[in-house]
This record gives C-alpha cells, sequence and structure tokens, in this order.
C-alpha cells in the first residue's frame, strides 16, 4: 500500500470515527428529549434507596449512551448539594452497566445479515430525515433523531471496518501484531485502553473501535480483555477532571468512580490472567464483536453484583484519600446558589432544568422572607430590620445575574418543547421575584422614613396595613409554592389572594382618605400609607404572574 492509499486510509477511519461519536450523540440527544420529564421523576428515586440509585445509573447512562457524562453529572449533583455520596455510589454502579448498551448496538451486525450496517442504516437515514422534513410534530422529530443517530453510528462502523479489513489479511498484519503483544503484557493492554478512552473521553466509543477491529478478526482474547478493563478505567478520567474545583465531597465522588473500576480491574483481570495461563489456545484465539459485548457487560455486571455490598467502603476508602472532615463553611448566599448551579449537570438537559427551578425557588424564599423583614420593619418602626432588608436585596440582585446566566446556557441545550417553555418561564419567574425584592426594598425605606419623622399610625391604620400585608406576602409565598411543586391548590390560593388584595388597596385607601379628611391622621402618614398600599398590591401581583407561569406548564 503507497502512502497515498495509507493517508486515504487514515482519513475514511477518521470520518468513520466522527459519524460514529456524532450518531451516538445524536441518538443521545434524541433520546433525553423523547424521555422529557421521565428524566425529572427519576431525580425522586434518587433516595437512600442504593438498589433503586443503580437503577437511575443504568438508566440516565442508557439514554445519554456515556458512563462519563454520567458520572460528570454525579459529580456536579453531589457538589450541589442535591445527592447524597451513598446515592452517588449507586448511580455510578448503574452508571457502568448502562454503557454497556452501545456495545450491544455495535455488535448487531454479526447476529444476521438484517443487522448489518449497509443493510439497514441508510433505510434508517432516509426514514428519519423523511420525518424530519415532512412532520412538526416534536415527538415524531425527537424519534426521526434517534433513527438517523443510530443510522450515522452504524455507517461510521462501517467505514471504520472496511478500512481496516486490508490490513488483517495476513497473519503478519501490523495490527495483529500489535493485539498479540498487547495480549502478552496485561498491564500495557490496559493502559492502552485507560488512554485510548481518556483522549476520546468515552468508553462506548473506545469499547466500539475495539469491536470494529474484532470484526476485522484481528483481536485477540486476551488483549480485548485487558484493553476492555482499562477502558473501564480511562473513563474515569472525565469524572476526576471535572472534579477539579469542586467541593471535597464531589471530588470523593469521582474517586469513587475510579476506585470501583480499579478494583473491578484488578479482581477481574487476576482472574483471566490465570485462566490465560492455563488456556493459551483460549488466550490468542480470535474474539468477535459479539464476545467483546459479553464480556464487557459479564464484568460490570459481576464488578456491581462484588462490591454492591461494599458500597459504603467505597464511600469510607474515598474518605482516606480526600479528607472531608472539615466542613466546608460557606454562608455567603450567592457563592452556594453558585456552587449549586453546576455546569456538570448540564451534561443532562432535563436535570439542569429541574435543578434551575430549585434554585429560583431558592431565590423565591429569600425574597420571601425579606418582604416579612420588611413588613415587619414597617408595622413596627424596626430600624435593624430595615437595614438587614437593604443588605439582602443586594443578595437578590446578584441570584437575578447567576440565574439568568445560567439559564442561557441551559436554553441552548436539546430541549423538550415543555422544558423549553419552563426555561422561558424561570427567565420571566426570576424578573418578577427580582421585582417583589425591590418592592420590599421600598417598604424598608417607608420604614425608614417613619422612624425618621416619628410616625406612627394609628390603632386602626395599623391594624388595615396589617391585614394587607399578611394576604400579600401569602400571595407570595403560595406563588413560590406553585413554582416549587406545580400543584394547581396554591395557583388558585394566590389567584382568591390577588383579587383580595386589589379589593382592599381600594377600600383602604379610601379609608384613610376619610380619615385624613376628618383630621385623625396626618398627611406625612396618608403618603406612607397609600405607598404601602400601592407596593403591597404590586407584590401580589407579581405573585399572580409568577403563578400564571406554572399554570401555562400544567397539562390539562
Amino acid at each position: 500500500m503507497n502512502s497515498f492509499e495509507l493517508i486515504e486510509a487514515i482519513f475514511v477511519f477518521a470520518g468513520g470515527l466522527g459519524m460514529f461519536l456524532y450518531g451516538m450523540n445524536m441518538m443521545g440527544d434524541g433520546l433525553q428529549k423523547s424521555a422529557g420529564n421521565k428524566l425529572k421523576r427519576l431525580l425522586g428515586y434518587l433516595t437512600n434507596n442504593r438498589l433503586m440509585s443503580v437503577l437511575v445509573g443504568v438508566v440516565v447512562t442508557a439514554i445519554i449512551q456515556s458512563s462519563s457524562a454520567t458520572t460528570v453529572m454525579v459529580v456536579g449533583f453531589v457538589n450541589a448539594g442535591i445527592m447524597q455520596l451513598g446515592q452517588a455510589v449507586g448511580v455510578i454502579m448503574g452508571a457502568n452497566i448502562g454503557t454497556t448498551v452501545t456495545a450491544w448496538l455495535v455488535s448487531m451486525g454479526e447476529w444476521s445479515k438484517l443487522f448489518k450496517p449497509d443493510f439497514f442504516a441508510p433505510v434508517l437515514i432516509a426514514f428519519g430525515a423523511f420525518v424530519l422534513l415532512v412532520f412538526k410534530d416534536k415527538k415524531k422529530r425527537n424519534i426521526a433523531e434517534i433513527v438517523i443517530g443510530l443510522g450515522l453510528l452504524f455507517i461510521g462502523l462501517k467505514f471504520m471496518s472496511d478500512v481496516i479489513k486490508p490490513y488483517a489479511q495476513t497473519e503478519d498484519s501490523v495490527f495483529k501484531q500489535a493485539f498479540v503483544v498487547l495480549g502478552h503484557n496485561p498491564l500495557l493492554g490496559i493502559l492502552t485502553g485507560t488512554v485510548v478512552t481518556a483522549i476520546i473521553q468515552s468508553s462506548s466509543a473506545s469499547v466500539g473501535i475495539l469491536q470494529t477491529l474484532a470484526m476485522a478478526g484481528v483481536v485477540n482474547w486476551q488483549s480485548a480483555v485487558f484493553i476492555t478493563l482499562g477502558q473501564n478505567i480511562g473513563t474515569c478520567i472525565t469524572a476526576l477532571l471535572s472534579g477539579i474545583g469542586a467541593s471535597k465531597t464531589a471530588k470523593r465522588a469521582a474517586a469513587i468512580h475510579l476506585f470501583f473500576n480499579v478494583i473491578g480491574a484488578i479482581a477481574i483481570g487476576t482472574i483471566m490472567y490465570i485462566i490465560f495461563r492455563f488456556q493459551p489456545t483460549f488466550a490468542v484465539a480470535n474474539i468477535n464483536s459479539t464476545q467483546i459485548s459479553i464480556f464487557h457487560t459479564v464484568f460490570n455486571l459481576t464488578n456491581t453484583i462484588i462490591l454492591f455490598p461494599f458500597a459504603n467502603g467505597l464511600v469510607k476508602l474515598s474518605g482516606i484519600f480526600i479528607d472531608d472532615s472539615k466542613v466546608e463553611m460557606d454562608t455567603d448566599e450567592v457563592q452556594i446558589t453558585l456552587r449549586h448551579l453546576d455546569e456538570r449537570i448540564l451534561e443532562t438537559p432535563s436535570f439542569a432544568v429541574q435543578n434551575a427551578i430549585k434554585e429560583v425557588v431558592h431565590m423565591g424564599e429569600i425574597a420571601l422572607n425579606n418582604t416579612r423583614e420588611a413588613v415587619e420593619a414597617l408595622l413596627n418602626n424596626n430600624e435593624e430590620q430595615a437595614r438587614k432588608v437593604f443588605e439582602v436585596e443586594k443578595v437578590i440582585d446578584a441570584h437575578q445575574k447567576i440565574i439568568n446566566e445560567y439559564l442561557v446556557k441551559i436554553n441552548n441545550l436539546s430541549l423538550t418543547e415543555r422544558n423549553k417553555k419552563i426555561v422561558n418561564n424561570l427567565f420571566h419567574t426570576v424578573s418578577n421575584i427580582e421585582r417583589v425584592g425591590d418592592h420590599a426594598d421600598n417598604l424598608a425605606e417607608l420604614a425608614i422614613e417613619k422612624i425618621s419623622n416619628g410616625i406612627y399610625l394609628s390603632d386602626e391604620a395599623y391594624n388595615e396595613l396589617k391585614e394587607i400585608c399578611s394576604v400579600a406576602v401569602d400571595s407570595f409565598d403560595n406563588a413560590i409554592k406553585a413554582r416549587a411543586t406545580e400543584n394547581r391548590e396554591y395557583i388558585y390560593k394566590v389567584e382568591e389572594m390577588e383579587s383580595t388584595v386589589d379589593n382592599l388597596k381600594d377600600e383602604l385607601r379610601q379609608r384613610h382618605i376619610d380619615r385624613l379628611s376628618q383630621g385623625i391622621c396626618s398627611s406625612e402618614n396618608g403618603v406612607i400609607f397609600i405607598d404601602a398600599l400601592i407596593n403591597l398590591e404590586r407584590i401580589s401581583d407579581h405573585s399572580l404572574n409568577i403563578a400564571n407561569y406554572v399554570k401555562s406548564e400544567i397539562t390539562k
């Protein structure tokens, strides 16, 4: 083969690998969008039930087609405080099982002519393209993405397989000799699998490449086993890199992933090395793609079954290497939110949306407590509380900027139509919460004005103001609860309270004007009282806006 043919072969192999990776990514995106809110429900299963956590790991990885992405997401969840280490262990174990799905897809071509890429992959791509061009329904288009992704994956495999075959025709081919060397040196085989996977950052992809070589008949059992074990270690590199800059607990989650795979590789690798020593013929026999899938699956299942009872031991082992016994104190609300909106969670858009909702609710709760402080300061002439409101208002403004930046990143991801709507509504919700914070700030300023001028309301005015304050604050409280739970009951309460506040504002304003005309209250009292009514009404208006955004998302 001349140099031009060699360069052409390299280009074709690179193009095939690119199509394989892109197809796998496209299929994962389509699966995520099709899964939609089902991924949201998985968050509810992340309890202390470790077996359920394993199942969650399997399902999520099968959907997003990458154990690396799942583990990076787990590091993000632990860093954000959404997931405990005990839960993380189960998800990590499940991720290793879920990643075997891609290997089985790759090996389908060996089962019968019907499953060969060159037979049905073009049909899949044609069908998917037809659906994308003709139909506007999002569910159909998501399915089309999955089908096209699968087709591209198989076409990529076909390209890689075809370009390798000429090199496998002779017994002294460079590939065969290389795999003989790797098979005789287990550490070198494991290192090769680790390095290749670390570079590609996907064990699914590196196993797929190995299977492609196996289809060409150049891979033996010895080399395949040790390279596959190395691939499982290499997939940990992504999570370890992701742990840089994260909390110590998140670093421990990444370390657990490494320990899990290294312990499994040592145990299974030792057993297989002994078997190969006693069965040299078996060791040098060619392995096919399906057999690699079987070994890959058996290894991950066995590793999980063996280490599952010792999950707490893995947690303790991570604590030996990464000491987080000194609790990282961080009382700054803005810093906490920055940590919670971890970019690692963006690996799975549905989870990212739910995490954003949690932080919007968190911002709402800060604004709610600040509104209560402002009301107390206004009613009781408490200057200390009023000053505190001014400080917290700065925190609320900072939250708005941070959350909006995170929502922009989420908005650029592959989202379902409903999640796009939620993200759009969250932008508006954050704005409304910030406006409530501004009105609380206004109420605190009125409190300072009352204190500075020695103004005290009459008993009648005090009780009236207290009544409307209570309803307005409750309306905002229920709006935040509606955002957190999507419960219609809270929405109905907000609607009732907003109407009540509107009526009270008009009624109490007229009563106060009557008191002013009768000389019962001073003009200074009147200005503060009426300004307070206006701000309270605005708070209830923003509360209704928030509730209506949630209402628009709830399917009938």
